[in-house]
């Protein structure tokens, strides 16, 4: 079902969301505020957004390194996502996992994975769980196209196809794997295929195209909520520098900027105008703001809550 005004109003919020605190937590690594490199994927924005917009909140997901983006698209509230990345107690884990570990299970944020691949074989864990439990949950594993040269990607594909697992496996291809490209490291030009090994749909799209996505997302999801097993989503992105300006997509390749690209068809289709695009675009920069403001005024942990969370109650 395409999605309603509402709806989309509310993925292009997102969107902006995702590149405004992206850009804006990168400036606080730089000034010091946030004590280690942020891992970002500004220009990926669309295929976050339109994995997510076809899931429940109660649905799960694993993410990468490069969480950022997913984890606001989940519906992680940004304000512990923010204070989670300057080390603040107040954050979603406690200011103790940092930017490659932000997780937040009340909606379905499984956690994000610094090891390549990692997060395949959690998100069939999730999905076997949400099998059991006899209802139509529905799990969804995001991975970078390095990550499908790994034994987790095809040993967790293969056993999903096996035992019918209500889950999606979305690829971000973005063409490198941090400097090794896609064409130098895959035997094949679009991960998608590598499904047909194991019995499944494979399909590739333009992840640029937030609408796109949700579309073969929302199929993918329906499948997995009928019993039908996995599906293989590849998602072609180009993933910015976070010191390129905006627009770099379009000078590189011809790619285009997933927001700017959405903005302009919301408008052009008569879906909103740009007074109201304007009010979300200012209202997310408040946001952003309030969200930095937040997490400088948290506490740090202190030396007791070292153990804190290492162990089961």
């Amino acid at each position: 079902m395409p999605p309603n005004h509402r709806q989309l109003l509310e993925m292009y919020r997102k969107m902006v969301t995702i590149r405004n605190f992206t850009w804006r937590a990168c400036q606080e690594s730089a000034a010091g505020n946030i004590p280690v490199a942020v891992p970002a994927n500004v220009g990926e924005e669309g295929s976050a957004v339109g994995v997510c917009a076809a899931l429940r909140r109660d649905d799960r997901i694993t993410s990468t390194h490069r969480s950022l983006g997913h984890a606001i698209a989940k519906g992680v509230d940004i304000k512990l996502i923010m204070a989670e990345l300057f080390g603040r107690s107040n954050g979603c884990c406690g200011g103790k996992g940092g930017t490659m570990h932000i997780a937040d299970f009340s909606v379905g944020m499984l956690g994000a994975n610094g090891i390549v691949g990692g997060g395949l074989p959690i998100a069939a864990g999730a999905a076997l769980a949400a099998q059991m439990d006899g209802g139509d949950g529905v799990a969804a594993a995001f991975f970078g196209d390095g990550a499908s040269n790994e034994g987790t990607f095809h040993s967790t594909l293969n056993l999903a196809a096996i035992w019918k697992l209500p889950i999606v496996f979305v690829c971000e291809n973005n063409g490198w794997a941090i400097n090794v490209p896609a064409s130098y490291a895959l035997s094949v030009e679009d991960v998608s295929v590598r499904a047909v090994a194991y019995g499944i749909p494979g399909l590739t799209v333009d992840g640029t195209d937030v609408l796109a996505v949700y579309e073969v997302m929302e199929q993918a999801v329906a499948r997995a909520r009928s019993g039908d097993g996995p599906t293989l989503i590849e998602c072609k992105n180009y993933r910015w520098n976070t010191s390129s300006p905006v627009g770099e997509a379009e000078a590189r390749g011809g790619l285009r900027d997933p927001v700017l690209a959405f903005r302009e068809r919301l408008l052009a289709e008569g879906i909103s105008d740009a007074a109201a695009v304007g009010n979300i675009e200012k209202g997310v920069e408040v946001a952003v703001g309030e969200a930095v403001a937040f997490a400088a005024a948290g506490p740090v942990p202190g030396i007791a809550d070292a153990l804190a969370d290492v162990f089961a109650a």
